[in-house]
């Protein structure tokens, strides 16, 4: 099943066109920040021409706003880059350039990527696709929900703890984060710079394939990507499946096991052989994230000092500058993670904490290592419930930390993991499952969604 496909047949201006009518229709739902509509046009009439040409030729979709573009703002949703326009491309956006796709605009997100909701966005929250009384789930809640309500066939997004596969779930798409290091990183607003991967929300895992197999490969400006080793596959022969108990125990809602227990009888129909699995270090992944993440999120935020790019706020010394413009530029948010981030790398606090989280990291990641010698793949729910509504949990960051829960520890270990539909709640709210595979398994995954899809 391909929606792309549909848009290969159209002129590239009709493409554009209808695009930027829908996300005109649909702007109640607050999903797009900016649009790029005359450099949009400008390349579907070279496309028409035959100036342009690829894979992707004449088929609209928008990016997250923390990815650089030309011709509009990368604001990534907050005060301080709300007037950025940048002077380069990320890498993932001039690959799909060079093969003929056309980015109609930007998308909303958590500010600077920090948040589970679409909440933190400094321009207000994205409502859910499918209940404008929810979330969008985050921080790529724009892409998601842009996809869902059918304006582009595909989205980009990020993920650093889930921030793909949460929304793609909360709003019924489908949602890659990819190996960390599969699709190059150069141009998009760091956030944690070890756990960030570049992927993408799509109506199907086709279309999502095709995505990925363009953005993927190698890339001199960032050294962290990995020599090109995605491509499509099909399964052969039965794959044998670990269901991860502790995404099953206490504290899931009871649809979404219900959804998670019906994907998996559709793999066990298939011929795969499914299993429970436990992973004893589970319930420490949230913590180490959450002392990780932060540590490296108050590095990357050093640069915004309001006196190299950004707002600058009016000051009389330069300490006031460096203070006001940080107190005016983030969200309360940004704030809470780089006090934690400092916090955790301070003296005498960088062995209690940053030392020992990073400890724990590497033996979850030898544990998850461990189950692939075993199993092709791993399965589970994405979130412990479907979206939650507005505002219910941005008064306790704690909780809203605990939706992560299910997606951090992939995460953490650079697994591939993606997000697919399974079915919706008794009033109507998407559930996603997520299927977790060891590194450089993408095509697998994507090959075993594809089966069930």
């Amino acid at each position: 099943m391909t929606v792309i496909a549909d848009y290969i047949g159209r002129t590239a201006r009709e493409n554009v066109v209808n695009a930027l009518l829908k996300a005109r229709e649909n702007e109640e739902f607050n999903a797009i920040l900016s649009y790029s509509e005359e450099r949009a046009l400008e390349r579907a009439d070279k496309v028409d021409s035959g100036e342009i040409t690829g894979r992707l030729a004449g088929v609209p979709f928008i990016a997250k706003d923390n990815f650089l573009t030309l011709g509009v703002t990368t604001s990534a949703a907050s005060n301080f880059l709300k007037d950025f326009k940048a002077p380069l491309q990320a890498t993932a956006i001039e690959k799909l350039e060079a093969e003929g796709a056309i980015c109609i605009g930007k998308a909303n997100l958590d500010a600077f990527a920090h948040g589970g909701s679409t909440e933190n966005s400094a321009f207000g929250p994205t409502k859910n696709a499918f209940n404008q009384e929810h979330v969008a789930g985050g921080s790529s809640g724009g892409s998601a929900v842009v996809v869902a309500l059918g304006i582009v066939p595909f989205a980009l997004g990020s993920d650093t703890g889930g921030s793909i596969r949460q929304p793609a779930s909360f709003n019924n798409v489908v949602g890659i984060k990819p190996t960390y290091g599969t699709v190059s990183r150069y141009g998009v607003v760091a956030m944690a710079s070890s756990t960030d991967t570049i992927g993408v929300l799509a109506s199907s895992i086709e279309d999502a394939e095709l995505v990925m197999d363009i953005m993927s490969g190698q890339d001199t400006k960032d050294m962290t990507t990995l020599p090109d080793f995605f491509a499509p596959a099909q399964l052969e022969g039965p794959k044998k499946i670990g269901v991860i108990k502790e995404f099953m125990d206490e504290g899931v809602d009871s649809e979404v096991k219900a959804a998670t227990e019906q994907y998996i009888e559709a793999l066990k129909q298939k011929g795969h052989v499914v299993e429970e699995v436990s992973m004893s270090l589970l319930k420490y992944a949230l913590a180490i994230y959450y002392i990780v993440v932060p540590a490296e999120i108050s590095s990357n935020l050093g640069r915004y000092d309001g006196v190299r790019y950004g707002a600058r706020a009016e000051a009389g010394t330069l300490g006031e500058l460096y203070g006001l413009s940080r107190d005016q530029g983030f969200m309360q948010e940004n704030k809470r993670r780089i006090m934690i981030g400092s916090y955790v790398l301070s003296s005498g606090f960088f062995d209690a904490y940053y030392l020992q989280a990073q400890k724990a990291r590497t033996l979850l990641v030898d544990e998850f290592n461990t189950l692939f010698k075993t199993y092709d793949a791993l399965i589970g729910p994405v979130a412990p419930t479907p979206a939650f509504k507005l505002g219910e949990n941005t008064s306790d960051p704690v909780k809203m930390y605990l939706a992560d829960i299910m997606t951090v520890p992939a995460s953490l270990a650079g697994l591939p993991a993606i997000s697919v539909p399974a079915g919706k709640s008794q009033n109507g709210l998407p559930i996603g499952v997520q299927l977790i595979g060891a590194r450089k398994s993408d095509a697998l995954l994507m090959a075993l969604a594809k089966e069930v899809e």
